[in-house]
Protein backbone atom coordinates (compact mmCIF):
# COMPACT_ATOMS: atom_id res chain seq x y z
CA UNK A 1 0.00 0.00 0.00
CA UNK A 2 1.62 3.41 -1.12
CA UNK A 3 2.10 6.10 1.10
CA UNK A 4 -1.09 7.98 0.25
CA UNK A 5 -3.41 5.23 0.98
CA UNK A 6 -1.95 4.58 4.12
CA UNK A 7 -2.38 8.20 5.72
CA UNK A 8 -6.06 8.35 4.26
CA UNK A 9 -6.75 5.01 5.53
CA UNK A 10 -5.52 6.56 8.90
CA UNK A 11 -7.98 9.27 8.67
CA UNK A 12 -10.72 7.55 7.64
CA UNK A 13 -13.37 5.08 8.88
CA UNK A 14 -12.24 1.38 8.08
CA UNK A 15 -15.12 -0.90 7.07
CA UNK A 16 -15.25 -4.91 7.17
CA UNK A 17 -15.82 -5.33 3.20
CA UNK A 18 -15.72 -8.70 3.31
CA UNK A 19 -13.58 -11.52 2.01
CA UNK A 20 -11.19 -11.42 -1.53
CA UNK A 21 -12.02 -13.51 -4.23
CA UNK A 22 -9.28 -16.01 -5.95
CA UNK A 23 -10.04 -17.41 -9.86
CA UNK A 24 -7.75 -19.73 -11.23
CA UNK A 25 -6.70 -17.94 -15.14
CA UNK A 26 -6.22 -22.03 -16.28
CA UNK A 27 -8.94 -24.08 -14.25
CA UNK A 28 -7.94 -27.10 -12.68
CA UNK A 29 -8.66 -28.81 -10.01
CA UNK A 30 -5.37 -27.58 -8.03
CA UNK A 31 -2.81 -24.66 -8.24
CA UNK A 32 0.33 -26.18 -9.40
CA UNK A 33 3.94 -23.92 -9.41
CA UNK A 34 3.65 -21.22 -11.95
CA UNK A 35 -0.64 -21.02 -12.90
CA UNK A 36 -1.26 -17.58 -12.88
CA UNK A 37 -4.28 -16.37 -9.89
CA UNK A 38 -6.84 -13.76 -10.31
CA UNK A 39 -7.06 -11.84 -6.90
CA UNK A 40 -9.06 -9.40 -6.07
CA UNK A 41 -12.87 -7.92 -4.98
CA UNK A 42 -16.03 -6.97 -5.94
CA UNK A 43 -18.32 -3.53 -4.91
CA UNK A 44 -21.74 -3.73 -5.88
CA UNK A 45 -23.83 -0.68 -6.24
CA UNK A 46 -21.00 1.94 -6.67
CA UNK A 47 -22.55 5.22 -7.50
CA UNK A 48 -21.26 7.35 -10.90
CA UNK A 49 -18.47 9.36 -9.66
CA UNK A 50 -17.45 7.54 -6.73
CA UNK A 51 -13.32 7.83 -6.09
CA UNK A 52 -11.19 4.39 -5.43
CA UNK A 53 -7.76 4.05 -4.26
CA UNK A 54 -6.34 0.82 -4.80
CA UNK A 55 -3.38 -0.45 -2.71
CA UNK A 56 0.23 -1.02 -3.89
CA UNK A 57 1.12 -4.63 -4.32
CA UNK A 58 4.47 -4.02 -6.44
CA UNK A 59 6.95 -4.15 -3.57
CA UNK A 60 5.48 -7.18 -2.29
CA UNK A 61 6.28 -9.44 -5.50
CA UNK A 62 9.38 -11.47 -4.76
CA UNK A 63 10.51 -14.72 -6.59
CA UNK A 64 8.43 -16.95 -4.64
CA UNK A 65 4.86 -14.95 -5.32
CA UNK A 66 5.25 -12.78 -8.27
CA UNK A 67 3.25 -9.89 -9.40
CA UNK A 68 2.04 -10.34 -13.02
CA UNK A 69 -0.47 -7.94 -13.82
CA UNK A 70 -1.34 -4.66 -11.47
CA UNK A 71 -4.48 -3.67 -10.60
CA UNK A 72 -7.06 -3.57 -13.22
CA UNK A 73 -11.18 -2.39 -12.68
CA UNK A 74 -13.71 -4.09 -14.75
CA UNK A 75 -17.38 -3.28 -14.77
CA UNK A 76 -19.52 -6.65 -14.04
CA UNK A 77 -23.09 -4.79 -14.38
CA UNK A 78 -25.03 -1.59 -15.12
CA UNK A 79 -28.13 -0.28 -13.01
CA UNK A 80 -30.08 2.72 -13.51
CA UNK A 81 -32.65 3.17 -9.96
CA UNK A 82 -34.66 5.58 -8.51
CA UNK A 83 -33.32 7.45 -5.28
CA UNK A 84 -35.60 9.29 -3.04
CA UNK A 85 -35.05 12.81 -2.97
CA UNK A 86 -33.00 12.33 -6.14
CA UNK A 87 -34.93 13.74 -9.94
CA UNK A 88 -34.41 10.98 -12.55
CA UNK A 89 -32.40 7.54 -12.29
CA UNK A 90 -28.95 7.50 -10.66
CA UNK A 91 -26.61 5.36 -12.39
CA UNK A 92 -25.03 2.31 -10.41
CA UNK A 93 -22.73 0.10 -11.42
CA UNK A 94 -21.17 -3.00 -9.59
CA UNK A 95 -17.10 -3.36 -10.21
CA UNK A 96 -14.71 -5.95 -9.57
CA UNK A 97 -10.99 -5.29 -9.05
CA UNK A 98 -8.13 -7.62 -9.85
CA UNK A 99 -4.36 -7.92 -10.46
CA UNK A 100 -2.25 -11.50 -11.10
CA UNK A 101 -0.40 -13.46 -9.04
CA UNK A 102 2.12 -16.45 -9.87
CA UNK A 103 3.38 -18.92 -7.71
CA UNK A 104 6.90 -20.23 -8.21
CA UNK A 105 7.73 -22.22 -5.21
CA UNK A 106 5.35 -25.68 -3.64
CA UNK A 107 3.58 -24.84 -0.30
CA UNK A 108 0.40 -22.84 1.25
CA UNK A 109 0.42 -18.84 0.91
CA UNK A 110 -1.25 -16.47 3.13
CA UNK A 111 -2.54 -13.89 0.53
CA UNK A 112 -2.14 -10.77 1.99
CA UNK A 113 -5.59 -8.29 3.33
CA UNK A 114 -6.02 -5.50 1.02
CA UNK A 115 -7.79 -1.69 1.58
CA UNK A 116 -9.64 -0.51 -0.96
CA UNK A 117 -10.52 3.83 -0.50
CA UNK A 118 -13.85 4.58 -1.74
CA UNK A 119 -14.54 7.96 -1.81
CA UNK A 120 -14.68 8.75 2.44
CA UNK A 121 -14.44 5.15 3.51
CA UNK A 122 -11.62 2.49 3.69
CA UNK A 123 -13.06 -0.99 2.80
CA UNK A 124 -10.86 -4.21 4.42
CA UNK A 125 -11.16 -7.27 2.51
CA UNK A 126 -9.54 -10.27 3.99
CA UNK A 127 -6.91 -12.33 2.37
CA UNK A 128 -6.90 -15.98 1.55
CA UNK A 129 -5.29 -18.86 1.90
CA UNK A 130 -3.42 -20.44 -1.14
CA UNK A 131 -2.12 -23.76 -1.34
CA UNK A 132 0.48 -24.77 -4.21
CA UNK A 133 1.40 -28.38 -5.48
CA UNK A 134 3.99 -29.59 -7.88
CA UNK A 135 3.81 -32.45 -9.73
CA UNK A 136 4.79 -36.09 -8.16
CA UNK A 137 7.80 -37.31 -9.79
CA UNK A 138 9.13 -41.18 -8.33
CA UNK A 139 12.64 -40.43 -8.71
CA UNK A 140 13.34 -44.59 -8.68
CA UNK A 141 11.44 -44.79 -11.51
CA UNK A 142 12.21 -41.62 -13.34
CA UNK A 143 13.81 -42.21 -17.01
CA UNK A 144 14.58 -39.26 -19.25
CA UNK A 145 13.08 -39.95 -22.79
CA UNK A 146 13.59 -38.42 -26.15
CA UNK A 147 10.43 -36.22 -27.12
CA UNK A 148 8.33 -38.17 -29.61
CA UNK A 149 6.75 -37.03 -32.77
CA UNK A 150 3.45 -36.45 -33.77
CA UNK A 151 1.19 -39.27 -33.77
CA UNK A 152 -0.20 -39.50 -36.81
CA UNK A 153 -3.54 -42.32 -37.62
CA UNK A 154 -4.05 -43.77 -40.51
CA UNK A 155 -7.26 -42.55 -42.83
CA UNK A 156 -10.24 -44.92 -42.91
CA UNK A 157 -12.98 -44.74 -45.99
CA UNK A 158 -15.56 -43.25 -43.95
CA UNK A 159 -12.96 -40.24 -43.79
CA UNK A 160 -11.71 -40.32 -47.12
CA UNK A 161 -15.75 -40.83 -48.42
CA UNK A 162 -16.54 -36.55 -48.35
CA UNK A 163 -13.21 -36.14 -49.60
CA UNK A 164 -13.65 -38.57 -52.31
CA UNK A 165 -18.01 -37.49 -53.19
CA UNK A 166 -16.69 -33.78 -53.21
CA UNK A 167 -13.82 -34.51 -56.03
CA UNK A 168 -16.27 -36.19 -57.96
CA UNK A 169 -18.79 -33.46 -58.13
CA UNK A 170 -16.44 -31.10 -58.99
CA UNK A 171 -15.05 -33.32 -61.69
CA UNK A 172 -18.98 -33.90 -62.83
CA UNK A 173 -19.60 -29.49 -62.65
CA UNK A 174 -16.15 -28.89 -64.58
CA UNK A 175 -17.66 -31.76 -67.81
CA UNK A 176 -21.10 -30.60 -67.51
CA UNK A 177 -19.56 -26.80 -67.88
CA UNK A 178 -17.32 -27.30 -71.08
CA UNK A 179 -20.04 -29.16 -72.60
CA UNK A 180 -22.47 -26.32 -71.98
CA UNK A 181 -20.04 -23.82 -73.28
CA UNK A 182 -19.27 -25.94 -76.37
CA UNK A 183 -22.84 -26.43 -77.29
CA UNK A 184 -23.96 -22.77 -76.91
CA UNK A 185 -20.74 -21.98 -78.66
CA UNK A 186 -21.86 -24.10 -81.71
CA UNK A 187 -25.42 -22.84 -81.74
CA UNK A 188 -24.46 -19.43 -81.96
CA UNK A 189 -21.99 -20.29 -84.44
CA UNK A 190 -24.84 -22.00 -86.46
CA UNK A 191 -27.26 -18.83 -86.02
CA UNK A 192 -25.11 -16.33 -86.84
CA UNK A 193 -22.57 -17.53 -89.58
CA UNK A 194 -23.44 -17.52 -93.10
CA UNK A 195 -22.28 -19.86 -95.95
CA UNK A 196 -18.76 -19.21 -97.05
CA UNK A 197 -19.88 -18.65 -100.60
CA UNK A 198 -22.19 -15.78 -99.16
CA UNK A 199 -19.61 -14.24 -96.58
CA UNK A 200 -17.21 -13.60 -100.10
CA UNK A 201 -19.60 -12.39 -102.07
CA UNK A 202 -20.18 -9.92 -99.43
CA UNK A 203 -16.56 -9.24 -99.15
CA UNK A 204 -16.28 -8.44 -103.29
CA UNK A 205 -19.00 -6.32 -103.31
CA UNK A 206 -17.42 -3.82 -101.58
CA UNK A 207 -14.56 -3.46 -104.08
CA UNK A 208 -17.21 -2.88 -107.21
CA UNK A 209 -16.84 0.51 -108.66
CA UNK A 210 -14.18 1.89 -111.20
CA UNK A 211 -13.28 4.25 -108.04
CA UNK A 212 -10.34 1.67 -106.86
CA UNK A 213 -8.53 1.57 -110.25
CA UNK A 214 -6.62 4.69 -109.56
CA UNK A 215 -2.81 3.24 -109.63
CA UNK A 216 -2.40 4.89 -106.00
CA UNK A 217 -5.42 2.16 -105.11
CA UNK A 218 -4.84 -0.90 -106.75
CA UNK A 219 -2.57 -2.60 -104.39
CA UNK A 220 -5.59 -2.66 -101.98
CA UNK A 221 -8.09 -3.06 -104.58
CA UNK A 222 -6.37 -6.70 -106.06
CA UNK A 223 -5.48 -7.17 -102.42
CA UNK A 224 -8.98 -7.00 -101.07
CA UNK A 225 -10.40 -9.48 -103.70
CA UNK A 226 -7.28 -12.31 -103.73
CA UNK A 227 -7.79 -12.20 -99.38
CA UNK A 228 -11.50 -12.90 -99.62
CA UNK A 229 -10.84 -15.65 -102.73
CA UNK A 230 -8.16 -17.29 -100.43
CA UNK A 231 -10.95 -17.60 -97.19
CA UNK A 232 -13.53 -19.25 -99.61
CA UNK A 233 -11.30 -21.26 -101.02
CA UNK A 234 -9.87 -22.60 -97.64
CA UNK A 235 -13.31 -23.20 -96.59
CA UNK A 236 -14.41 -24.65 -100.09
CA UNK A 237 -12.10 -26.86 -100.86
CA UNK A 238 -10.07 -27.42 -97.70
CA UNK A 239 -6.83 -26.02 -99.07
CA UNK A 240 -4.81 -23.64 -96.57
CA UNK A 241 -5.33 -20.49 -99.06
CA UNK A 242 -3.99 -17.86 -97.03
CA UNK A 243 -0.49 -19.06 -95.84
CA UNK A 244 0.02 -20.00 -99.84
CA UNK A 245 1.80 -18.43 -102.43
CA UNK A 246 0.28 -18.48 -106.22
CA UNK A 247 2.08 -21.03 -107.56
CA UNK A 248 1.34 -23.31 -104.26
CA UNK A 249 -2.41 -22.45 -104.03
CA UNK A 250 -2.88 -23.50 -107.88
CA UNK A 251 -0.60 -26.89 -107.66
CA UNK A 252 -3.25 -27.48 -104.85
CA UNK A 253 -5.82 -26.58 -106.85
CA UNK A 254 -5.60 -29.16 -109.16
CA UNK A 255 -6.15 -31.86 -107.32
CA UNK A 256 -9.81 -30.62 -107.10
CA UNK A 257 -11.55 -32.82 -109.57
CA UNK A 258 -14.47 -30.50 -109.19
CA UNK A 259 -12.64 -27.17 -110.47
CA UNK A 260 -13.14 -26.68 -114.30
CA UNK A 261 -9.58 -25.84 -116.17
CA UNK A 262 -10.61 -22.93 -117.79
CA UNK A 263 -12.19 -21.62 -114.42
CA UNK A 264 -8.75 -22.35 -112.91
CA UNK A 265 -6.52 -20.50 -115.44
CA UNK A 266 -8.71 -17.46 -115.64
CA UNK A 267 -8.40 -17.23 -111.62
CA UNK A 268 -4.82 -17.80 -112.27
CA UNK A 269 -4.69 -15.10 -114.21
CA UNK A 270 -6.35 -12.68 -111.55
CA UNK A 271 -3.89 -14.24 -108.98
CA UNK A 272 -0.75 -13.24 -111.08
CA UNK A 273 -1.59 -9.93 -112.32
CA UNK A 274 -2.65 -9.37 -108.70
CA UNK A 275 1.14 -10.32 -107.67
CA UNK A 276 2.66 -7.99 -110.09
CA UNK A 277 0.31 -4.42 -108.80
CA UNK A 278 1.05 -5.58 -105.19
CA UNK A 279 4.88 -6.84 -105.24
CA UNK A 280 5.97 -5.11 -108.51
CA UNK A 281 4.66 -2.10 -108.64
CA UNK A 282 3.10 -2.73 -111.82
CA UNK A 283 0.04 -0.60 -112.67
CA UNK A 284 -2.86 -2.51 -114.06
CA UNK A 285 -4.91 -1.70 -117.55
CA UNK A 286 -8.74 -0.44 -116.91
CA UNK A 287 -9.74 -3.37 -118.88
CA UNK A 288 -7.58 -5.81 -116.69
CA UNK A 289 -9.30 -3.46 -113.82
CA UNK A 290 -12.68 -3.88 -115.16
CA UNK A 291 -12.21 -8.02 -115.74
CA UNK A 292 -10.84 -8.78 -111.95
CA UNK A 293 -14.31 -8.36 -109.74
CA UNK A 294 -16.63 -10.57 -112.47
CA UNK A 295 -13.69 -13.16 -112.32
CA UNK A 296 -13.88 -13.49 -108.77
CA UNK A 297 -17.33 -13.45 -108.60
CA UNK A 298 -17.89 -15.98 -111.41
CA UNK A 299 -15.23 -18.36 -109.63
CA UNK A 300 -17.56 -17.75 -105.97
CA UNK A 301 -20.73 -18.62 -107.77
CA UNK A 302 -19.70 -21.99 -110.44
CA UNK A 303 -17.70 -23.36 -107.25
CA UNK A 304 -20.87 -23.09 -105.09
CA UNK A 305 -23.75 -24.38 -107.87
CA UNK A 306 -21.16 -27.13 -108.19
CA UNK A 307 -21.90 -27.94 -104.16
CA UNK A 308 -25.59 -27.06 -104.58
CA UNK A 309 -25.71 -30.15 -107.68
CA UNK A 310 -23.58 -32.72 -105.53
CA UNK A 311 -26.06 -32.35 -102.39
CA UNK A 312 -29.33 -33.80 -103.77
CA UNK A 313 -26.92 -37.29 -104.99
CA UNK A 314 -26.01 -37.63 -101.63
CA UNK A 315 -29.40 -37.40 -100.27
CA UNK A 316 -30.74 -39.86 -102.96
CA UNK A 317 -28.19 -42.50 -101.70
CA UNK A 318 -29.44 -41.97 -98.73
Amino acid sequence: MNVLTIILAALLQTLPAGQAYLKQLQPRDSVLIADQLEYGFQLDSVAEGTRIALPDFSRASNDTLTLVRGWQIDTTARLRVRQPGVKGRARLYNLRGSIVLAPFEEGTYRLPDFAVLRDADTLLFEGMELEVKTMPVDTAAFQIHDIKGQMRYPLTIKELLPWIAGLLLLAAGVVLAVRLRRRRASGADGATRDPAYIVALRELDKWRGDRFWAPERQKAFYSGITDTLKTYIEDRFGVDAPEMTTAELFDALRQADDLPADLREELRDLFERADFVKFAKHVASDEDNARALPTAVRFVTSTYQTVLEEEPKSEDVL
